[in-house]
């Protein structure tokens, strides 16, 4: 059973080991060589009232929101859709979608007296579908629709149940895209779902489930008031507006987004804020009274299979007539319809450093073969937030092994009263290699080191002080560690642990995509 206990800890020591992402990168280095400069800083950082940046938050938010009101649709976006345009979009697309539309699990349709179901239906598959295919979604929402018919059954539910299904989703999707954890597969949970977005959509999933069943008006069934509920934005409140309650409401997604600009023939870059606004406006001009949530669905379908990215299917669209994209192609061959919408130069990440230790305490009074690794909890929020991992710490440059060293072994001081030849005994430590992880802004060199000690108080001894802010931390059991729904980082870091402890070579891993194709080669 894993023993988990609350610490204090130092508030501004906290904010800058357990939640090192939101630190300034600039102040990192200084934590590790001077104590009191970091702490100077972060204090400082942190003396601004909440409330003051609360107010010009929503100041900000205030004007943005008068401005995208008054200005008129711009860049190249001339003007709306005629009437007979409109008109002819709609019949077009509709025809098209009652012939065309995917046997999909979650189009299934109900009864009048059953709009809550088919709302709580479109709310999980909107959910899944965010960045991952339609193939891979479909046999994990049978799953959870097994496990979890209604909103009701899902509110009663524990976030680490729902984690599980949701890291099984997503490490699944990654295998069939080469995941690097083949190993994984042996496992009784099968493959765990990682990453910040992912772990967010479940939460909040679990969240908006309970808020919705403790109202008392039942299941929302407007755009404005679905948009109240946690985790439900602009997007996925049009969806289950518009396809369970037929409101008349639009929706914009990356799929929309390619069908509108290229039957506009928009070139304005659609990451643009008020050019953003102005596909919403374009939306919801389109959307049809009578059938909005099919109408929808129709311009997604339409981008998801004929409108494609880079082999638009033209000569089978049911819009290609009014279609600007289209016509401009046929008249000038140096255009492309594949031109629409403005491709966008993605920013490059960003690099940093991180040092990990696997500190592995061994209690050899209970005659144990194995010992128990330390995980500490990540705040709430900012990357990755709420996961488990192997305590940490981040550097704003690369450094050498003992630099890595000194900072690891002052993280351990502090949180975990981990000294040397006064609360330990060493009982090994080596360092097991490094690898490079990629998170959607973010390029990590991680260095991972394995830390096996023999404490002379005991766990109850590891924590002394006493401060307002907690670290939430466990020790669990190598059996208990290979159930948990980790992240894929994390999951590389214990592999390194495992492949040491069994006499394997640890080869160094140069990035996410390079470990992979390795991994595929040997096997």
């Amino acid at each position: 059973m894993a023993c988990l206990l609350r610490v204090a800890l130092n508030p501004t020591f906290e904010r800058s080991t357990v939640a090192s992402e939101r630190q300034n990168p600039k102040t990192a280095l200084s934590f590790h060589c001077k104590v009191s400069s970091f702490t100077t800083k972060t204090m400082s950082q942190s003396s601004a009232p909440r409330e003051k940046l609360v107010r010009k938050c929503r100041e900000k938010k205030e004007a943005e929101r008068v401005e995208e009101e008054a200005e008129p649709l711009g860049g190249d976006i001339e003007d709306l859709f005629s009437e007979n345009e409109t008109q002819e979009i709609r019949m077009g697309m509709l025809d098209w979608y009652d012939v065309n539309q995917r046997d999909l699990p979650w189009r299934k349709r109900r009864s009048e007296n059953e709009k809550e179901r088919r709302a709580y239906e479109v709310w999980v598959s909107e959910i899944m579908l965010q960045q991952t295919r339609v193939q891979t979604v479909m046999d994990y929402y049978k799953r959870w629709m097994n496990k979890w018919p209604t909103i009701y059954d899902l509110a009663q539910a524990s976030l680490e149940v729902i984690l599980l299904l949701f890291f099984q989703f997503w490490e699944n999707q990654l295998d069939q895209e080469m995941a690097f954890f083949y190993w994984i597969l042996a496992n009784e949970v099968n493959e765990m779902w990682a990453g910040l977005g992912y772990y967010r959509r479940a939460r909040f999933l679990l969240e908006g489930a309970k808020m919705v069943v403790a109202g008392k008006d039942g299941f929302p069934n407007q755009a404005s008031s679905l948009m109240k509920v946690k985790g439900i934005g602009e997007y996925t409140a049009g969806a289950i507006a518009s396809i369970a309650f037929n409101e008349a409401v639009p929706v914009v997604d990356g799929n929309v987004i390619r069908v509108l600009a290229r039957l506009k023939a928009i070139s304005a870059n659609p990451k643009d804020r008020l050019t953003a606004r102005n596909f919403w406006k374009l939306a919801a001009q389109l959307v049809d009274p009578s059938r909005p949530g099919d109408f929808n669905q129709s311009l997604m379908e339409l981008g998801a299979t004929l409108c494609s990215v880079s082999k638009p299917s033209c000569s089978s669209c049911p819009v290609s007539s009014q279609c600007r994209a289209f016509s401009l192609s046929e008249e000038n061959r140096m255009i492309s319809v594949t031109d629409y919408p403005t491709k966008v130069i993605k920013a490059k990440p960003r690099r940093d450093f991180c040092c990990v230790c696997v500190l592995e305490i061994l209690n050899l009074e209970r005659n144990q073969s194995g010992g128990r690794f330390v995980l500490v909890k990540r705040p709430e929020q900012g990357l990755l937030a709420g996961l488990w991992e192997f305590p940490s710490v981040i550097l704003d440059e690369e450094a050498d092994s003992p630099t890595r060293r000194s900072a690891i072994n002052l993280f351990l001081k502090e949180a975990f009263h981990v000294e040397p030849k006064k609360t330990c005994t060493i009982v090994s430590r080596e360092e097991l290699g490094e690898f490079v992880h990629v998170f959607t802004h973010i390029r990590r060199k991680v260095y991972v080191e394995l830390l096996v000690v023999q404490l002379t108080g005991g766990t109850k001894d590891l924590f002394k002080g006493q401060a307002k802010d907690t670290l939430t931390w466990k020790c669990v059991g190598s059996d208990v560690l290979s159930t948990m729904g980790l992240t894929s980082a994390v999951r590389k870091v214990y592999s390194m642990v495992e492949a040491h402890k069994q006499g394997l070579s640890v080869a160094p891993v140069s990035s996410n995509r390079t470990a992979i194709l390795r991994k595929r080669r040997i096997s």
